[in-house]
């Protein structure tokens, strides 16, 4: 076990009662400048939180080229109005490229081999400048997020992964939101609960878990940066 992940399994103990903030602020006090926030611009929770403690925290948002407009119009909002740093990664071939490489609609026919060239692959270039980076991951918005630490070790990458707001559910989300009026995704009010790229993503029906819509009816519950 390396040191690094020695230090990412001894905080995932040692702060799985704290409060958001502070594992947040546990984490920038740990790794500084090395340490990003990530955020798919479904809200701006955890940017908002990690800016509390970390002002001009950097915050990566992935612009697959098939984003819903209200998307990107959120992550414009959290840019003008937050004290956070956005970086725009984007993959190496345009929609258009990969399109003429792959063929139309890649994300019908292979949709792991879309997420890994949209999603994966800019996400592992763009966090090399980091050891740690944080995600808003929760345990209670499907089964195989069930087990999320606060803070973890992220092996395939070799950085530590913290997931501040792992404990909380649905209302404290909506809670928080309320209380710092913290941007939101348009679309969380139009019937989704979890928002990725446009042609994989549908509305949620009353009882689904949170993340049903995503890759509804093809048995792919998760785009890979998460496993």
């Amino acid at each position: 076990m390396t040191g690094l992940e020695k230090l990412a399994v001894e905080a995932g103990r040692e702060l799985e009662d704290a409060p958001a903030l502070e594992i947040l602020r546990w984490a920038a006090d740990t790794f500084g400048e090395r340490f990003c926030v990530t955020a798919s611009m479904a809200d701006a929770v955890v940017a908002h939180l990690a800016s509390r403690v970390h002002p001009g925290v950097d915050v990566v948002f992935l612009d697959t080229g098939y984003h819903f407009p209200e998307t990107i119009g959120t992550r414009d909002a959290v840019e003008a109005v937050m004290d956070v740093h956005v970086l725009t990664l984007t993959p190496r071939r345009s929609v258009a490229e990969q399109d003429a490489a792959y063929g139309p609609r890649l994300y019908e026919r292979d949709p792991d081999l879309c997420c890994r060239m949209r999603k994966v692959e800019p996400l592992a270039e763009g966090l090399a400048a980091y050891d740690a980076w944080a995600t808003g991951l929760r345990r209670d918005e499907s089964p195989t997020r069930a087990g999320t630490p606060v803070v973890g070790w992220d092996a395939r990458r070799g950085k530590v992964k913290v997931s501040p707001i792992a404990r909380w559910t649905e209302a404290d989300v909506d809670a928080y939101v309320a209380e710092h009026g913290v941007l939101v995704n348009p679309l969380l009010m139009d019937g989704y609960t979890s928002v990725g790229c446009a042609p994989c993503t549908r509305r949620t029906l009353t009882g689904e878990d949170a993340r049903a819509g995503r890759w509804a009816g093809t048995g792919k519950t998760e785009c890979g940066l998460h496993g």
